[in-house]
Formats: C-alpha cells, structure tokens, sequence
C-alpha cells in the first residue's frame, strides 16, 4: 500500500484480533489471523461469489482468494514511482515532531479591519491560522500541533517550562506526562487551554501589545456545555482581550465548505474523530439539535485497544508497541471491509492472507545476541555507573544539608530569644513553629544538631573516597532516595548509557556460541493480517469493543425514521463525510451498502466524502470568517459579553443553537412577609402555614412571564430576547 502524507489526520478506530505467531501456528492459523476461527484441518466448505443488487443491476464480486487489495497497492505504488514493500515489509517511520517558528509578524490587514484568527480547536489536534483574503491566504493553516503539554519538574527553580504540542518532539517518552485540556471533545482544563492559546498567538505573530487584536473563529463540540463556553469565553475576553469572537462546529464548517455557497443545503453529516462519532441532520441550511446524535467511540478507542491486542499477541515486544506506532498502522494500512463478513473469509485463504499480510518491521535490538562487551569495559561501565550514583547521592545531601542548616538556625535564634528574655517575641516565634514548650524547642534543636553533624561527617568521608572498589556484588546505596525522571532528564537520557546495568554479573559466554534457534528478522515483525479491518470496524460494530451502543448505522437508521418519508428523501439525498476518522479506503462504499440495505427498493441517495476530511474545518472556518467579517450579527463583541454573560453566543449557518437559562428571580424576605400576612388575614384567623406554602404557586408559564413578553422568552413584538 501506497503510504500517504496523514500527519494532521485524527487517529481512527481499529479492531483487531491476532493470530497466534510466526512461530507456532500453523498454515491455516496464519491465514486467519484468528485464532479461535480456524483449527488446523477445518474444512471452510465452497462459498458462492455474492450478488449485491443496486436499482436492478447487479455486480458479482471475485472469489476469496483473489489478489485484493495488496496487489492494487502494489501497483498504485509502481504507477506512482514509489518503492515496492519487499515481501509486504513496512518499516516503522517512527516521526517525530519538529518545532514549528515563530513567527516574526502578522499579515498586514488590506483594510480597516483586523485580520481574523482561525483556530480549529480538537482534541487530537489543534489547527491555528490567518483568515487572509485574496491569492495569498495560504494553502494550508500556519500551525498544526497535537492538543497535549508537559509540564517540567523544574519550572519553579528557573528551568525549562511546560512545553505544547510539536515543542515536545516524540510522545512515547513523555506519555506519562501528558496532559490535555480535553475531556472526549469537550475543553475543561481552563489552564491547559491557555497553554494551547498561548502556544497558537506566540507562534502566529501577533504583535499587538497586552491583548491579541484580533477577530477569533473558535470551533467546538456540538451541543457544547454551557460550562465550556462560557470558560472559553472568559478566558479569550478577559485573558486576551479580543475584540470579538464567533463560535461554530467544526464537521459544519467543512460541510459549507464543500457545498456550493449560493444554496442552502439539507442532508445528514457524519462526522467521526479522535473521541467520539457524531450524525447531524441538517434542514434547510440549519442544525436540527434534537435529533443529533453521538457515538462514544473514536480513534483513541481504537489505538489503545490494538495496542492491547497486539501485546497480548507478542508479550516479548511490549514495550516497542506503542500508541504512536499504532496509531500510523491505523492511518496507513487499514481499510473498511464493505462486507465484514465476506472479507473474513477471504482472510481464511492463505493465498490471501500472504498477499495482504502487512509485516510492521520493528527495531532490531542486539540483546537476544548476548553481550559483546569484554570483562574490562563492562568493569568499566560499572565504575561510571557507581559514580553517577555517588554524584546523585552527594548533591541529594548537600541540598539536605543546606535546608536543615537553614532550620537549624531558625530554631538558635528563637531559643536566643529566651536566653535574652524577650518573652513576647519568643513565644509568638514558638507560636509560628507549632510548639508548645521550650522543652519541645531544645529537644528538636538536639535532633537537628545531630542530623547535621552525621550529614558533614558523610560529604567528607564521601569527598576522601577518591577511588571506589567495584565489586560484582550490588553496590549499597542506603542513603540514595528514589528520583523522580523531570522532563529534561527524560530527553537527555541516551539509551546506550543506562542508568542501571542490564546485563548480569554471569560468567560471560563468548559470542561464537551462541546460536539462534528462531528467525531474528521475522521475530522482530508484526504480522497485521485481519487486524486492518477488524479495527476500523468498531464504529459499525461497537461490541467488538465490548460497548453497548448502537452503530454506526443503527443509528442513522434511528434518526431518518424520526422524520416523515418526503424529508427522508431529502436528507439522504446529500449524506456528508467528514473527520479524520472517517479517512479509510472503502468507508465510503460500506456507508452505501449500508444505506441501500435500509431504504426502500429502487430509493436513490448520494455519499460525499469530504475533499479533506482533515483540514476542511479549517478552510470552511476561514471562508465564513472572509464572509461575516463586517456582519455584527454573528460576532459576539466585548460589550455584549459583558452584558449577558459567557455563555451567550449567536446563532448562524455553522453554530449551535443558543438554549439561554432562564433563573428565576428570588423574592426579598419583606416580600414574603408580606404575602405571608395576606394570607393569614384572608384565611381569618387560622394557623400559619409552613414556609414555602405561604405563596401561590403558578398554574402556568403565563403567571411568571412579565407582561408584553411570551413563554418562551421572546418579546411579542418580534425584537429580540428581553430577559437574561
């Protein structure tokens, strides 16, 4: 297979299941790529070719044992002048970010407006860049970086500070320190988005002092939280300062990009990226919010359930398979079987199965080998060893030193205080130390004094001990206290100097006499056989996964059966595409099979995959923002921020709908009191009721609703909401 340039492409999902092993497994195993499916000397018995009817035709599919898609990419590959795999062997590119520039400026406004700033805000990846109009808009955003950041150890003591997204270089090393503002789609770290902000503005130019002046196209989730928004909001206006910012949904910005701008378009868009998986019905240029609907799985799912799989399948190379690498097996060599069933058995022939096979060759690593080091270097790597340690173990006690010395001091003077007879002083200094008697105060200035005495005694003694005897034996180190790895020394550590020695205090054999009993190079391969399309599956079938949830079709299914057959006919008419995840070779045929099965016979429809699914958002975001740049009514400006809150945005042709809260007003306690004697009065003479019983409660809407304003938080006269 051809590969492809997807490095702003959201992960996708991928369902796998793995065959037992070059070594172990026999023919019809291998073939599988199951193996629970297929037993050695099972009979699979003869499987007719299938006949799919479309409108009448129909179109007969080759057998299971053809060339398939491994032979296509073969000869893509040769028509494109690329290099054909030798034997279907993929190195593993392993890439690793580059920082990006920064930028010295901004474009210059061709007019009396600020260039606006397009920020496609995901939770893979962040796509940040100038809204510029005319031939030199560029071809694509200015930033691309994934939507983590690390923080180092030594920040606080003048080090190196959090670093963001392509800053980081490779992920593997750093996994445990990553963070994301996200929870699935959703921003929630309001500190960690302003890493992301801070990271987009620097590297873009923006050269205004205090503040960013400058429009903001800010993309997020459908049906986005209240909570979310208004944090977005506060952070941009009070943090940044801008202008002016306008919200919209990233899968309908790339649907208005790849329709034409002169109609307004209905149809169903199918968006799925790095969390989660969305269908939006759109009538008559407009989202149709209740009937959206999500599907709780993405690309995220789908790597770390292959990585799972592909563990459990090779336990020897658990730590080579990582995120990264699984994640460029899914973006590269996966596809979507049109028919999962029939693409299953056409793995069952081992024809097939070697023609397809993708073998991911992994580093080689010379430790199955044996040691080729002699006696005196390893000598010698240990003596280096020991004193890195020694080093690490004096600086740890002389920073010790230095905080008890400190202490130490504090405690002498507060007892010279006594000594002197400042009694007031002393016993607000005793106050401050969580003392209680001057008895407590000697006996831990005693304790302190010894812990100092005992920790020079050790530097000098450590500072006479010029030279070490390394002995084969663990070296005792009872002082050296567990270190934590901060984020430089997690990129400074090299791996031919470990910290620790890996190899054994043994008698060493010479090389010569050890012989490998196995195939190294095929040892050192992951063989992905039906792992390419058992992964991609879990968005159609989600209980691959375990999860109980409905498809991909199912669910599409469910809301075109919420409208009446004419709208139907519609929205099936201009079904959409978009997102990373939906990047596969074969998606959109399986979307047309799907479709076929549940409309009615000889029912026409139209699948569009996006032009790119990736970047489209983007570009769909830029175009609206030329467009709307003068137009009032889709910005939300400063003053009306202030006004009516975070939460508030406007409504247009890409946003969400705007649901306001309505709190009522609570009434003053003299209020109360006196709807309280009113009724007291008119019940003449009874008992007074419980609080809370003592006002009506309304019968309707209407009793709440100030007059001139209806129900629903309009006014009658048609000019706008009213209320908050």
């Amino acid at each position: 297979m051809q590969p492809r340039d997807l490095t702003a492409r959201m992960v996708g999902p991928q369902r796998s299941r793995g065959w037992p092993g070059p070594r172990g497994a026999s023919r019809a195993q291998r073939a599988a790529g199951l193996g629970e499916e297929v037993r050695p000397g099972s009979s699979l018995g003869p499987e007719p070719p299938c006949v799919t009817r479309r409108g009448g035709a129909s179109r007969r599919r080759g057998g299971r044992c053809g060339g398939g898609r491994g032979q296509r990419a073969r000869r893509k590959m040769a028509a494109s002048g690329a290099a054909a795999p030798v034997g279907n062997v993929f190195p593993f590119r392993d890439a690793r970010a580059t920082p990006d520039p920064v930028l010295e400026a901004g474009p210059v406004a061709p007019g009396p407006l600020p260039v606006p700033l397009v920020l496609d805000n995901g939770s893979f990846q962040v796509r940040a860049g100038w809204a510029c109009p005319g031939p030199d808009a560029g071809p694509e955003p200015r930033l691309q970086f994934r939507a983590v950041c690390a923080r180092g150890r030594g920040a606080a003591r003048g080090g190196a500070g959090p670093q963001v997204g392509n800053a980081l270089g490779s992920l593997e090393p750093l996994r445990w320190m990553l963070r994301s503002p996200f929870d699935r789609n959703v921003p929630v770290n309001l500190e960690l988005q302003e890493l992301l902000f801070d990271y987009c503005f620097q590297h873009l130019g923006v050269s205004s002092q205090g503040c960013v002046d400058h429009p903001v196209v800010l993309t997020e989730a459908v049906c986005n939280p209240l909570y979310s928004r208004q944090m977005m909001s506060e952070l941009l206006f009070e943090c940044y300062r801008i202008p002016k910012v306008a919200y919209g949904i990233d899968s309908l910005f790339s649907f208005y990009h790849n329709k034409p701008k002169t109609s307004i378009s209905s149809g169903l868009i199918i968006s799925s990226g790095y969390q989660c998986t969305h269908i939006l019905p759109i009538l008559e240029g407009r989202l149709d919010a209740k009937n959206c609907k999500r599907i709780n799985l993405g690309g995220s799912h789908a790597a770390g359930y292959l990585q799972r799989l592909l563990q459990l399948k090779y336990p020897g190379h658990l730590a080579a398979i990582t995120l990264s690498r699984m994640e460029e097996i899914l973006h590269e060599h996966s596809y979507i079987a049109e028919d999962y069933a029939e693409e299953l058995q056409k793995w069952r022939c081992p024809d097939y199965y070697e023609n397809n096979v993708h073998k991911m060759q992994l580093p080689f690593s010379s430790k199955l080998l044996g040691s080729t080091l002699t006696a005196e270097e390893k000598q010698e790597r240990r003596q280096q060893q020991l004193r890195r340690l020694q080093e690490l173990n004096a600086r740890r006690r002389e920073e010790k030193l230095q905080l008890d010395q400190e202490r130490l001091d504090r405690l002498q003077y507060v007892q010279e205080l006594l000594e002197d007879g400042q009694m007031d002083q002393f016993h607000k200094a005793l106050m401050e130390l969580n003392m209680d008697s001057p008895e407590e105060l000697q006996s831990y200035i005693h304790k302190l004094s010894s812990a100092v005495e005992q920790a020079k005694q050790k530097i000098l003694q450590s500072e006479v001990a010029l030279e070490v005897d390394v002995v084969d034996s663990k070296p005792e180190t009872p002082d050296l206290e567990p270190l934590e790895p901060t984020l430089e020394d997690v990129e400074n550590i090299s791996d031919s100097e470990p910290l620790f020695s890996e190899e054994t205090p043994e008698v060493e054999k010479p090389v010569a006499a050890v012989q490998p009993v196995f195939n190294l190079a095929a040892y050192h391969q992951l063989f992905v056989g039906t792992e390419r399309i058992r992964a991609p599956e879990i968005i159609f079938q989600p209980s691959l996964l375990g999860e109980e949830q409905a498809g991909v079709a199912e669910t599409l299914q469910y809301i075109l059966d919420r409208y009446p057959k004419d709208i139907q006919e519609v929205l099936v008419q201009n079904v959409f595409l978009t997102g990373g995840n939906l990047m596969y070779p074969g998606l959109k045929g399986r979307i047309e099979k799907e479709l076929l099965a549940m409309r009615p016979f000889q029912s026409s429809f139209q699948v569009q995959l996006a032009s790119n699914p990736v970047l489209d958002a983007w570009y769909g975001a830029r175009d609206w923002a030329l467009d709307h740049l003068d137009d009032d009514a889709v910005w939300i400006t400063r003053k009306e921020y202030e006004e009516k809150g975070g939460e508030y945005f406007k409504e247009h042709s890409a946003s969400n709908i705007y649901v306001p809260i309505h709190l009522p007003k609570q009434a003053s306690r003299s209020s109360e009191a006196q709807a309280s004697g009113k009724g007291s009065g008119a019940s003449g003479g009874s008992a007074e009721l419980p609080i809370g019983q003592a006002q009506r409660k309304p019968e309707s809407l209407a009793d709440i609703v100030p007059p001139g304003q209806s129900p629903g938080g309009r006014d009658q006269s048609g000019e706008g909401w009213k209320g908050t």
